[in-house]
């Protein structure tokens, strides 16, 4: 069953609702009190449907899968400060959209679809692509004109349909709704699948770090579906019995485009409507994040915090991290902003494990970074 984030309204899949008749975005409801035990994980496939029963499926579907997930975990450091990073830039397509569009395409096709829109930033658009001619379904991307054209070649080459829309990724959003009037609108931002998918990068953590959890997790955030990937994968381990607390969860966003930071730090319970300037981080570039309650109340149930960081911090990080042999998309570099500052601010801990989260590749931002080398 699907289940409404605002109104509760429940719904079956078989009628394919994208979204609640109120305006909700819907989740999928999955039983969290089973999970597998270490010996058992032991013995199953390294990728992420080892995690079968917090991905459920109907008992004849054969994922569409590359292999995606058990990415690795690296130890290094920050001032001295220990922080292990999570290369989730080295998924097949490039970037971590890999892990929630190979369970929505995977349910997609056990609901028979065979047709799709997308509207993207980018690198949702070229796992979608990538991931519907795996399933040999017909894709549309519609992709802002102003998205890396690595990331537009990609999309491409993969035999998608793409559609440049002059303007701001609103903009694309409202233009690849208005195109699926009869086209099962497969937006990852709305999708009740794909955070389920996404959340799998934190039950690796959670083995990678011995079965145990770290203190604090460092993720960028547009749409939020790290954050609530993050949080649903704990909370499942949690009601399952694996771990006894959750871990603090700290949200980056650039400050030229943060909704959830100010609604973070003016005390409300759904993101506030801003002035979006463009930004070198254009992943997280989302003045209206659909399901900005649910990742408001995951930063309140986890202590966690919303941050801010300019595009200055950002490119220095972003350089920062590549001669620490990390090469990865300025959105993801937001992080680093983050450790920074937090470093500064004195509240990260050498006693503590925290985890820092690499989302996308540089190799499909190599105009825009080449941009930040000329400037």
């Amino acid at each position: 069953m699907l289940q409404c984030q605002w109104c509760q309204k429940r719904y079956s899949e078989e009628e394919k609702p994208w979204k609640c008749s109120c305006g909700g975005p819907l989740l999928l409801e999955v039983d969290q009190t089973s999970f597998p035990s270490p010996e058992l994980l032991a013995s199953r496939s390294h990728s992420l449907w080892r995690y079968e029963e917090a991905l459920p499926l109907n008992k004849n579907t054969n994922p569409v899968t590359f292999g995606e997930g058990m990415t690795p975990l690296v130890l290094s450091e920050l001032e001295g400060f220990p922080i292990f990073f999570k290369l989730d830039y080295v998924c097949p397509s490039g970037s971590y959209k890999d892990r929630g569009i190979a369970y929505e395409m995977t349910k997609l096709k056990e609901l028979g679809i065979s047709s799709i829109i997308e509207d993207s930033s980018g690198n949702a658009g070229a796992a979608m692509a990538a991931y519907a001619a795996r399933a040999g379904i017909h894709c549309q991307i519609f992709v802002p004109g102003y998205t890396s054209a690595g990331k537009c070649v990609q999309i491409e080459s993969y035999g998608a349909e793409l559609v440049r829309v002059p303007g701001s990724r609103e903009d694309t959003t409202k233009a690849a709704e208005q195109a699926a009037n009869d086209i099962y609108y497969a937006s990852h931002n709305w999708s009740p699948y794909f955070v389920h998918g996404v959340k799998t990068y934190a039950f690796e953590v959670w083995e990678q770090l011995g079965y145990e959890i770290p203190d604090k997790i460092i993720v960028p955030v547009g749409q939020g579906s790290l954050v609530i990937g993050c949080y649903l994968a704990f909370q499942h381990l949690y009601e399952a019995g694996r771990i006894e607390r959750l871990p603090q969860i700290i949200a980056v966003q650039a400050k030229k485009c943060a909704p959830l930071y100010e609604a973070f730090i003016q005390g409300k319970n759904e993101p506030v409507s801003i002035y979006k300037e463009e930004t070198i981080a254009e992943g997280i570039s989302s003045s209206q994040p659909v399901r900005g309650r649910e990742v408001l109340d995951a930063i309140k149930k986890t202590e966690g915090i919303i941050m801010a960081v300019d595009d200055n911090e950002i490119e220095k990080a972003f350089y920062a991290l590549a001669r620490a042999g990390f090469y990865v998309e300025p959105t993801s570099a937001v992080v680093g902003a983050a450790l920074w500052r937090l470093q500064q601010q004195e509240k990260l801990s050498r006693g503590e494990k925290t985890v820092a989260f690499l989302s996308g590749s540089g190799l499909k931002a190599t105009d825009k970074i080449l941009h930040l080398r000329e400037e």
